[in-house]
């Protein structure tokens, strides 16, 4: 006679048919897990992209200013190049500058008494001749002789008339020989830097400088 366990194949088919409906419950899980997994790589990499373009585009900068500070720094030192030159030329410009003034200084002052001799020469009348003229800074000192006061006095107008010169002052006028009669006299006066020649400031010609005989008629019609 055959016996069937009827109740432990009823077990077994219901255990038998519960696994298999449990397995799309945990398939669902498991593929949610894994997009959450890539949606957070997925941004990951994003920043990542995103910090490298970031870091790309602020180093280039970066690069560009130090380019143009470097360009800057070269036009810099040209500039001070050039300055430095142009600072050397205007030293030396005006170097040049200061002897030339000095050299027309020289010749001014060369020119004034010469010019100043000149016009004592014109202005000096017949019968009136000079034994000496010294030429000090802008003063004229004369120490001379004539044949009589009016000719001595004649060259005083002469010479306060001259626009070169300003006012004389006569020291004095004594007779000095009978036969022939002479006298002498001595005067002082200034001239005009700016007339003789533009020698303002010249020291002119120091010193004494005989002229006897220059102009006039000593005694006897002879130049003395």
């Amino acid at each position: 006679m055959i016996k069937i366990n009827l109740v432990r194949e009823g077990r077994a088919v219901r255990g038998g048919g519960a696994a298999p409906a449990a397995a799309p419950s945990g398939g669902a899980g498991a593929a949610g897990g894994n997009i959450n997994n890539i949606i957070v790589i997925g941004l990951i990499v994003a920043a990542a992209v995103a910090a490298g373009i970031w870091w790309f585009t602020k180093n280039n900068e970066l690069k560009n200013k130090q380019e143009l500070v470097t360009t800057k720094q070269a036009e810099a030192q040209k500039l001070e190049a050039i300055i430095k030159d142009v600072e050397n030329y205007q030293k030396r410009k005006d170097s040049l500058q200061k002897r030339i003034d000095l050299i027309n200084q020289l010749k001014q002052n060369q020119k004034g008494p010469v010019k100043v001799m000149d016009r004592i020469s014109q202005d000096l009348p017949d019968l009136v001749w000079l034994d000496r003229m010294t030429l000090g800074p802008g003063t004229v000192t004369l120490n001379g002789r004539g044949l009589n006061p009016n000719a001595i006095a004649n060259f005083v107008d002469n010479v306060k008339n001259d626009p070169l010169f300003d006012e004389p002052e006569v020291g004095s006028v004594a007779m000095v020989s009978v036969i022939p009669l002479v006298y002498s006299f001595d005067m002082s006066f200034h001239f005009k830097y700016a007339q003789a020649g533009g020698a303002s400031g010249a020291t002119g010609t120091t010193g004494a400088t005989s002229t006897a005989g220059a102009a006039g008629a000593a005694p006897g019609g002879k130049k003395p």
